[in-house]
């Protein structure tokens, strides 16, 4: 195969690939559909059939940031754009005490989920005969849980966001004709944004300050919101292997991503504890100060399976690791000596997706597709808390692909998550204990375009 020349309608897709980047990083606002805070909606046309031979089932040009060895696949230039609407529900249910055991005050929070989009943005050239090149835009990792101010849980979580956005150039080379291989260079921007309330009446009540009966628990709420991002370099690799024509698998591996965050920390602390904290000799605690802390993104390792038939039935499935152990805690070190560090434990473990699913081949112009996944969840029942509720996950998702033209294809896909419930019993720093349970569901919408030229 030669070198495409820049043409007219190649340079109209490079321009579109181009404005769709840009739009892109104000359209996005993640929040986690797969386990834990992890989101794979990068392409609607898998997610049609829950995801079942993403890297595998080819014409997808996803695979720049899934598996860049099976770009070999595209013959021609592909821009392809995504977007899906991820609309998440957790509603608590229960009651809780705080540090001298009279009940919490406040409702259930609300809704703590919403509805957030995520766009992707894929590209791929052929260069040489053997060789692609390809450069994606997409939201790996995003959780967005926000409760009503004052309710009972409001000294474990008010707000918590966490988002990362990857910059991923690719290449893939053609050994032969049944095998390539795939290296991609990560540029990953994370950013964190966490926020709830101090039951400072407990702080005040307890030594050394021993203020009771003045002070009493939830008697003077404050707050503190902590902000910080950071931007480090990944990798992943990739390959795909064609045993006979109608038959391929791919592995793919994403490494682990370390950040190290410095940000700012925002103390409300209402006038009477003002006044207390104002003394002679009394520390500096609760200013605003800087704070720094580690946090990874995990690694992942994903396994794809795609058979063709002679008929108009295909089928496939998935099969991916998340190292979701590297989450162990959330620690938070400040700047102010007399502050108290943030050191909160989590233990996540490892989890596992599994997803089998089909296309129907209509006509030329019509495909249908179907699938069913089940999504582990890292969190255990110990140190599962309101900031991120989750529960296991079982897929049930539907598609459709349409080609008005033989270079243009649209895709339409649809999942709903039945998500377990998330069982907290969790102690706040300030003795203040929620006992409870969240009712979780989550419906997933997506539509995207692929243009090759």
């Amino acid at each position: 195969m030669s070198k495409h020349p820049i043409t007219a309608p190649r340079l109209a897709g490079l321009a579109l690939a181009a404005l769709s980047v840009a739009v892109s990083g104000a359209l996005v606002s993640p929040v986690a559909s797969a386990s834990g805070f992890q989101i794979s909606e990068n392409t609607v046309q898998a997610m049609g059939r829950a995801y079942a031979g993403r890297e595998a089932a080819g014409n997808d040009a996803s695979v720049v940031i899934n598996n860049p060895a099976a770009m070999v696949d595209f013959d021609t230039y592909a821009v392809q754009l995504d977007a899906t609407a991820i609309n998440v529900s957790t509603q608590f249910h229960g009651s809780g005490t705080d540090a001298i055991g009279q009940p919490l005050s406040g409702g259930d929070g609300g809704n703590g989920g919403g509805v957030h989009g995520v766009p992707a943005i894929s590209f791929i050239a052929p260069i040489a005969q053997n060789w692609r090149l390809g450069f994606g835009i997409n939201a790996p990792f995003g959780l967005a849980t926000e409760y009503n101010a004052g309710w009972m849980g409001r000294y474990q979580a008010l707000k918590t966001s966490v988002k990362s956005m990857d910059f991923t150039g690719s290449v893939a080379w053609a050994i032969n004709p049944q095998f390539s291989l795939g290296f991609s260079v990560i540029a990953q921007k994370t950013t964190i944004d966490l926020g709830n309330a101090i039951d400072l009446g407990a702080v005040m009540a307890a030594p050394p300050f021993g203020l009771a009966p003045i002070f009493l628990p939830q008697s003077a709420d404050g707050a503190v919101r902590i902000r910080g991002d950071n931007w480090k370099w990944g990798w992943a690799i990739g390959a795909e292997w064609k045993p006979t024509t109608q038959d391929t698998l791919a592995l793919a591996y994403h490494a682990k991503i370390n950040h190290n965050f410095t940000g700012q920390a925002y103390f409300t602390v209402p006038s009477s504890v003002q006044f207390v904290l104002g003394q002679p000799g009394v520390p500096p605690l609760f200013q605003n100060t800087t704070g720094s802390g580690q946090f990874a993104t995990p690694a992942t390792a994903s396994l794809s399976y795609w058979h063709k038939t002679l008929g108009p039935v295909s089928w496939g499935a998935e099969l991916s690791w998340t190292g979701w152990s590297s989450f162990s805690r959330l620690a938070i070190d400040f700047a102010n000596p007399a502050q108290p560090d943030i050191n909160q434990y989590y233990g996540w473990k490892n989890t596992w997706f599994g997803s089998v699913g089909m296309d129907y081949k209509l006509s030329d112009q019509w495909t249908l597709r179907g699938g069913l996944a089940f999504d582990q969840t890292p969190t255990q029942d110990f140190s599962r808390d309101p900031r991120i509720p989750d529960g296991a996950r079982k897929w049930i998702s539907l598609g459709a692909a349409y080609s008005p033209a033989p270079n243009m294809t649209l895709n339409i896909g649809y999942t709903h998550l039945f998500v377990d419930n998330g069982d907290v019993n969790d102690i706040s720093a300030t003795g203040d204990h929620l006992v409870g349970s969240f009712d979780n569901s989550g419906d997933l919408f997506g539509i995207s375009m692929q243009y090759k030229f």
